[in-house]
This record gives structure tokens, C-alpha cells and sequence, in this order.
């Protein structure tokens, strides 16, 4: 009994220790102060093209009914669902676009683009189904789906990228793990480096990068908003904090902008206000262009 008392303090003694990774407290599914509109693609007139052989879980191609332009931008959109991506060509015309989805974590997404072969493959697949020459190639990623973009940032295709849209999804390693900032932590600056030369990129007007974030704080690796904070120092942008509606009823809260980089900050730290981010989709792309 004595030396199971003692452990017990000893456990206690442990997680009481400020200087002690507490567990992440999980936040509220729900929030009801916002109206977290979804949309539903139900609007989108075109075709649905499967593109086999390319990734274990086949891409989407979607091309809209009314691309009779002399040329077309192509979206190449990674993780979320294929009807906020329908929805979005529906909003704008001279679009098509493809969904992938392989999974969840972002190293699903990593791992399969760290080469160029699979990105080459997908965008061969792609111009085989097109009647228009590509204009100009953009790709945007929420959450997870910025694993994707950041390994194809890192090889000789970064020259062939447009644009980049990043919702609610940037992230790295604290240093040491699970050590946040305010606990004397730092960022692993290695991690947003690919992010960090697009950034500047964009600030010269030579890319285009729009980044939304919301106020989710992960507590073990680093958040968004603590992306945006680092990329906003790396290019010596200030926080300009504004309060105006967004998207779906989205309620933004900061904006940072120069050249044809955009750093757009939104209330929310919630589950839902997660999601908003995505289905804001056919908004966000108005600012790539």
C-alpha cells in the first residue's frame, strides 16, 4: 500500500509540473454563433472524369459544361470533398479542376509527391481530356492537403505552379515536440521553408499564395495561425486586424496583404469553423488571379 501510495504522488507530482506537456483538451464540435453555410455542388453542369493508375485512390477531373474559352485554369485541389470542388467551377467559369483525396495526415500526402512522376503522370492524365491548352496551374489543399503541396513545392515543378490557396492547412513540428512556443518551444523552420521561398515569391509578384487560417491552437504541433505569424515575419508584412463578414458567413477577423500574397485570418476554433474554410473554396480562388 505504501508503494502504491507513493507512485500515485509520484504520477500526480508529474502531470501537475508546469513545465509538463499537458494533453490537448479537444475543441467543441460544436458552435452555433456562426452559420457554417455547406454547399453541395448541386449546381455544377459538366463531367466527372476518373483518372486510374496515379495514386491508390483515384483522382476526379472535373470540367465544366460552359469552358469555351481559347484556354482554361486548371485547379488541382487536395483532401476535401469532390462537390465543394463541383461548386466552386459552377461560381466560375473558365475552370476545370481535379480532386484528390488520399487519406488523412498530411504525410499521406507528402509521401506520394516527393518525386516529380506521380505530378507529372496526374498532370499528363489531365491534358489528354482537354480541348484547351492549360492557362495557368494552381493548386490549394485544406487541412492535410498541404502536405501534397509542400512536397511538390520542393521539386523542379515549383517553376510550372501559378498559384498557391491554402485553407485552414500549414503546419510544422514544435522544437522540441510537443513544446509550443509559450512553453519555450520553437518552430521547426525547415518544415514551412518550401512555403516560406513562395511566400516571398508572392510578395515579388512572380507566384500567387493566399493562405486562410482560423484560430484552431493543436497545442502539439504548430497551428495555423503561428504559420502565418512566421511567414508574415519571414517577409516583413504587418497584421492589419479587421472585423468583416466572409464566405458562408465566415467572420474575418485579420488581413495581410502585399503583391499577390494574401494572408486572410478568420475567428473560429471550432470543428465547423474548420470546415468553413473548405467550402469558402469557390471564394478563395477569386484571389489567386
Amino acid at each position: 500500500m505504501l508503494l502504491l501510495s507513493g507512485l500515485v504522488c509520484c504520477l500526480s507530482c508529474k502531470v501537475t509540473n508546469k513545465n509538463s506537456m499537458m494533453a490537448q483538451n479537444p475543441s467543441p464540435m460544436e458552435e452555433h454563433i456562426r452559420p457554417h453555410e455547406r454547399v453541395d455542388g448541386s449546381g455544377f453542369e459538366g463531367k466527372k472524369i476518373s483518372l486510374p493508375g496515379i495514386f491508390e485512390k483515384d483522382p476526379l477531373l472535373l470540367m465544366g459544361n460552359a469552358t469555351s474559352r481559347d484556354s482554361v485554369n486548371l485547379l488541382i485541389h487536395f483532401h476535401g470533398d469532390e462537390s465543394v470542388v463541383a461548386h466552386a467551377l459552377a461560381e466560375n467559369e473558365g475552370w476545370v479542376a481535379v480532386a484528390v483525396n488520399l487519406g488523412n495526415g498530411s504525410s499521406a500526402y507528402s509521401g506520394p509527391l516527393t518525386d516529380t512522376e506521380r505530378f507529372d503522370s496526374l498532370l499528363q492524365a489531365v491534358r489528354q481530356h482537354l480541348q484547351q491548352p492549360i492557362r495557368k496551374l494552381y493548386l490549394s489543399g485544406f487541412s492535410a492537403g498541404y502536405g501534397a503541396i509542400r512536397s511538390i513545392l520542393k521539386t523542379s515543378n515549383y517553376e510550372n505552379i501559378d498559384g498557391v490557396l491554402l485553407l485552414d492547412g500549414l503546419h510544422a513540428s514544435y522544437i522540441p515536440a510537443q513544446t509550443p512556443l509559450s512553453m519555450g518551444g520553437r518552430i521547426q523552420e525547415q518544415d514551412l521553408a518550401a512555403f516560406e521561398k513562395l511566400a516571398k515569391d508572392a510578395l515579388s509578384g512572380k507566384k500567387s499564395f493566399v493562405f486562410t487560417h482560423s484560430s484552431i491552437f493543436p497545442g502539439t504541433f504548430v497551428s495555423t495561425t503561428e504559420c502565418a505569424d512566421f511567414l508574415l515575419v519571414a517577409t516583413g508584412i504587418p497584421r492589419k486586424p479587421v472585423l468583416k463578414e466572409g464566405p458562408l458567413g465566415m467572420q474575418q477577423v485579420g488581413e495581410s496583404a502585399q503583391g499577390k500574397l494574401n494572408i486572410l485570418a478568420f475567428a473560429g476554433n471550432t470543428a465547423p469553423d474548420h470546415i468553413d474554410h473548405l467550402h469558402g473554396l469557390y471564394y478563395f480562388i477569386h484571389l489567386l488571379q
